[in-house]
């Protein structure tokens, strides 16, 4: 526990619980693909989760879908109308819906696991690679897809697939062969052998991890031998080759304009080829490797090209957007790389009344109740605790499914879950010491694939958002339910409602879907009240405040707005600080908010944090100018109050907790600070491929 000395804010200092016992650990990137036409990634890993960042704003994750034991994602791919296939080693293919959160539907390909996949130039054909060395082909519908035909097929499996931009061959890359394909007969017109040889030494095999077919019939290969390979499909010979890496090559991807790709190693390290003259004055052209760049630590599983970034993911967890200077116009917060670790959004619930923390992992959930001190100290002091942090509860799933969300109520009496068949509501009762557990049965089939739970301030209420765009209200009895009412989507509309927000006075409630759109509902009349105006960019948080019942909403372009639900408009404070601008270090932020809170004695207060940052937004003091310095230190102490105050703004931000997946108020005095380092997750993956060193 740590006193935690705030800057000049009349609001002295708080006790921190420092928690660093959350042992989450993101699964691996498996696939990524990138969608042009709305500029959105989509990323699978390991444990079948799929996310879709928003590229355009602030690349926000802004929707998910939960993973599967038996989903081992090995391939995903958009298809014309912005569709999203995935496929993997259970052999089936995958269609999601983007609107209501949830599988489409799934169709056995019929021919083992699927390692690769591929949509074609047109997006209305789909291609899969198989197991049984079979390359199969399917319509894609509007509805649905159909199977078309099987191409000749091959005597080991099918582990990368490209087309051809014209839709007439397609190159398939299978173990010590790459095999060219006429897409109209199904027959392959050319077998292109790789050579085993790795370092100088013959291995036994070697694995074509990636292909891609460019417009002038260039085939590029990556594969288990450090290899980048060209050949020319026509003929079906060797043209140029790389050798690149110690290790696998495992990944490639390249731009629309064909004249630079990106490649990912199982060293870590990604490799940029650009295509350029060779003279100043020729238009003879040549692949060169530019740019070598070493942001993971473990394989390079996956990676893509936008226009103006290399995109990389791997075991190591972490997305890594790396832009190209030269593409990017505007220096702003595009210009800057970024690693994203964690999801956009939490995973940790509190009870203030009991000092409970909910934490959510894939399969379980673990209760803990924070430790105590009696000691007393000076600003930054580290407190001795009295009583340790206590694990109460784990709490695990049955079944394949992962958790999609989680909640416990503030009075610490409730934990409610979420899969995607099934909802479930315990009643916790604590006796001394001991703490029993009391399954509420007969949980209503509609609470299901709920995207968002939260109790109401007094614990007599339960919020559940489901992925059909539904809110339904529950009222809590003793050890059981009763539905009180269902908010149905507006205007037919099939929006998933994401976040909520209740009013302390258990009056509003207050839902974000997945575009901008924000509705807040009047809970005792059972209607809806108003709808703040619609705002380009998604929210990333939002929170009612006590006594005003002002709605504070956060953007993933690090705008905040304060809207006021009695009077269903922006507050005087809101439109002043749209009026003068946030301050341009605060716009270039590179992690959403994920949680804003209230001083319970101090109304004027603010709170919320994201990643890398805890800030207290004081709306008495004037708003910090682009010249003002935005992370202000502490002024002295022996300064007066009058100065203290002339040199005060609104934002007061400290950076001690990072990263920050967990901040709130327990008390008026007490903060609690939920960090998880960033080698605390590196030292429990896999060891990475060792480097031989020079010398060694």
């Amino acid at each position: 526990m740590t006193l935690f000395p705030l800057p000049p804010s009349g609001m002295g200092e708080f006790k921190v619980h420092r928690v660093r016992f959350f042992n989450y650990v993101p699964s691996g990137i498996r696939c990524v693909a990138y969608n042009n036409q709305s500029n959105r990634l989509a990323v699978s890993r390991t444990d079948g989760t799929v996310e879709i960042y928003n590229l355009s704003a602030n690349y926000f994750q802004e929707k998910f879908f939960p993973g599967h034991e038996s989903r081992a994602t090995e391939a995903l791919c958009w298809a014309k109308g912005q569709r999203l296939f995935s496929a993997g080693l259970n052999g089936e293919i995958i269609e999601y819906d983007l609107q209501a959160l949830n599988i489409k539907y799934a169709i056995d390909a019929f021919g083992g696991p699927i390692w690769s996949m591929a949509v074609s130039p047109c997006g209305s054909q789909l291609l899969v690679g198989c197991e049984d060395g079979s390359v199969k082909l399917f319509q894609i519908t509007p509805d649905k897809i159909q199977f078309e035909r099987n191409f000749d097929r091959q005597k080991s499996r099918i582990l990368s697939l490209s087309w051809h931009p014209s839709g007439t061959h397609i190159a398939a890359g299978s173990i010590d062969y790459i095999s060219v394909f006429d897409v109209k007969s199904g027959s392959a017109v050319h077998k292109m052998l790789v050579d085993r040889q790795y370092m100088g030494v013959s291995k036994r095999k070697c694995i074509i991890w990636g292909v891609a077919f460019l417009s002038d019939g260039t085939v590029i290969s990556v594969d288990s031998a450090g290899k980048v390979q060209f050949w020319d499909s026509a003929t079906g010979t060797l043209v140029k080759n790389h050798l690149i890496a110690n290790a696998d090559v495992q990944s490639i991807a390249v731009s629309d304009q064909e004249d630079s790709f990106v490649v990912g190693t199982a060293e870590g390290t990604v490799f940029h080829f650009q295509l350029v003259s060779v003279t100043s004055n020729s238009s003879e052209k040549q692949w060169v490797r530019t740019k070598p760049f070493q942001h993971h630590t473990h394989d390079v599983r996956a990676v893509a090209h936008s226009p103006t970034a290399l995109i990389s993911g791997g075991t190591d967890t972490h997305l890594v957007i790396r832009p190209l200077m030269e593409k990017v116009e505007v220096k702003n917060y595009d210009a800057a790389l970024r690693k994203i670790t964690f999801p956009h959004r939490r995973l940790i619930s509190c009870s203030k009344k009991r000092h409970l923390l909910l934490f959510q992992f894939a399969h379980h959930l673990e209760l803990w109740r924070l430790g105590s001190t009696v000691a007393t100290g000076k600003n930054g002091d580290t407190l001795p605790l009295s009583k340790d942090a206590d694990h109460l509860l784990h709490l695990k799933t049955k079944g394949p499914e992962n958790i999609i969300c989680s909640c416990i109520s503030p009075c610490g009496s409730w934990i409610a879950y979420s899969t995607t068949s099934r909802f479930f509501l315990y009643r916790l009762n604590y006796e001394n010491d001991n703490l029993s557990l009391q399954r509420v049965s007969k949980m209503p089939a509609f609470l299901r694939s709920a995207l968002q739970i939260l109790f109401s301030e007094d614990s007599t209420k339960l919020f559940v958002a489901s992925n059909q765009g539904s809110l339904h209200i529950i009222r809590l009895l003793e050890g059981s339910f009763k539905h009180l009412h269902t908010f149905q989507p507006q205007s037919g509309t099939v929006e998933s409602m994401c976040l909520l927000a209740v009013s302390p006075d258990g009056n509003w409630l207050a839902a974000s879907g997945t575009s901008a759109g924000v509705h807040v509902y009047n809970i005792k009349h059972l209607k809806l009240h108003c709808t703040v105006p619609a705002y380009n960019f998604p929210v990333t948080a939002l929170a009612i405040a006590p006594n005003t019942n002002n709605l504070v909403i956060a953007h993933s372009d690090q705008q905040v707005f304060e809207y006021s639900i009695p009077d269903k408009q922006y507050t005087e404070w809101s439109r002043t600080i749209q009026k003068q601008g946030f301050h341009y270090l605060w716009l270039q932020r590179d992690t959403p908010i994920t949680h804003i809170s209230f001083h319970p004695k101090r109304p004027m207060h603010i709170l919320l944090h994201d990643a890398y940052m805890f800030c207290i937004i004081d709306k008495s003091l004037p708003l910090p100018n682009d010249k003002t310095l935005l992370y202000n230190p502490l002024p002295p102490t022996n300064e007066s109050d009058v100065i203290r105050r002339r040199t005060a703004h609104a934002f007061k931000m400290s950076k001690i907790y990072k990263p920050l997946l967990f901040m709130d108020l327990l008390d008026e005095r007490t903060l609690v600070a939920v960090e998880r380092p960033l080698d605390d997750i590196i030292a429990q993956l896999p060891p990475p491929i060792k480097k031989k060193k020079f010398g060694t």
